[in-house]
């Protein structure tokens, strides 16, 4: 049922592609990019920066999940993926990785509740199943409702690397397709908690401080907030062309920093 899933995902994104394609022309170079929720809203930016008022070049950001990014790339469908995990081995080869920064992901609960910290340990319990009340860690008398990302997505991996381990994320925890559904869902239930990109936080829930350290693009970027990922541009080698090569070179000029800067990701050194 998830390979008949991904494989629905990935027909769609072929489709808006070609959709796009026709509906805009073929008169100008064009960049296709598909894969992580996360970085989505960056590369957007970047593209839409990018483009500007040129009238030669049109790029196209898709959202889909990093592994169907990933996969999106190596089957020659879009010019860019986008993840936001590390490459598996199998996974890297005959793609290059471009990395655009570092980012954070940040523990959010609902507002009400009173706890504002919470141990990498104490997190692993939770979404494990072994703490299933808030009063357990001091909180309110409340059960507690794990929220998760779908199998595939970036933020879930680098989650489950970080923090679960050998422990499985709770077979009945609430799964939702992007970040903005997981901060949707924890925002409008006391009872919940759930992992998502820091890019995307606002005041909707409350973040929570992990081993005693806020998120933010210091602890980000001198290691001291444990839970962060890449942020990456993958390319498929022998489809590299110059219009990818012109736009990731962007990237790296001090324009497209800073707006990966704005964005809140910690730019690599």
């Amino acid at each position: 049922m998830k390979t008949k899933y991904k494989g629905l995902i990935l027909v769609v994104i072929i489709i808006v592609i070609i959709a796009i394609s026709i509906i805009s022309g073929f008169d100008k170079d064009r960049i296709d990019i598909a894969g992580s929720t996360s970085v989505q809203p960056l590369a957007e930016q970047l593209a839409t920066e990018y483009v500007g008022n040129r009238d030669d070049i049109q790029v196209n950001v898709q959202g889909g999940g990093s592994g169907m990014g990933i996969r999106s790339v190596s089957q020659g469908i879009a010019d860019i993926g986008t993840s936001s995990k590390e490459l598996s081995a199998e996974d890297s080869v005959g793609v290059e990785t471009v990395e655009l920064g570092k980012e954070g992901i940040v523990i959010g609960v609902h507002n009400s509740n009173t706890i504002n910290d919470l141990s990498t340990d104490q997190i692993n319990q939770i979404f494990s199943g072994e703490i299933t009340n808030w009063k357990e860690l001091g909180g309110p008398d409340e059960e507690i409702h794990v929220v998760t990302r779908e199998e595939g997505s970036g933020t879930r991996d680098a989650f489950e690397s970080i923090v679960m381990g050998d422990e499985d994320i709770k077979s009945d925890a609430i799964v939702q397709s992007s970040t903005e559904s997981v901060k949707q869902a924890v925002s409008t239930d006391p009872g919940a908690i759930g992992y998502m990109s820091f890019a995307h936080m606002s005041d909707d829930v409350k973040s929570l401080t992990v081993n005693n350290v806020i998120v933010s693009e210091e602890t980000i970027a001198d290691g001291s907030y444990e839970l962060q990922r890449p942020f990456l541009f993958v390319i498929n080698e022998d489809n590299y062309s110059q219009a990818v090569h012109d736009f990731v070179d962007w990237i790296k000029s001090p324009e497209g920093e800073q707006i990966i800067i704005d964005a809140k990701i910690v730019p690599p050194n």
